[in-house]
């Protein structure tokens, strides 16, 4: 595990799903938090943001791969 989070990609994908995980729970909690819970617009807002932004990451991180693979 740690020569999974000493190099660069590895410690790229780890960030992206703490990330995940982090959204995840404060969903989660705004959900038990709110007392009239969080409305379908907003949720769908919420997911479809983020999902486009982890989309971005992870293509960001994908790109940074091959640029390393070319190199070589």
């Amino acid at each position: 595990m740690r020569a999974y989070l000493e190099s660069d990609i590895g410690f790229y994908y780890t960030v992206g799903a703490f990330t995940t995980a982090v959204f995840v729970v404060a969903l989660a909690a705004l959900a038990v938090i709110t007392p009239a819970g969080i409305g379908t617009r907003e949720l769908g807002g919420l997911v479809v943001g983020f999902a486009l932004f982890m989309i971005v990451y992870f293509v960001s991180v994908t790109v940074h791969q091959l640029e390393d693979l070319e190199e070589l």
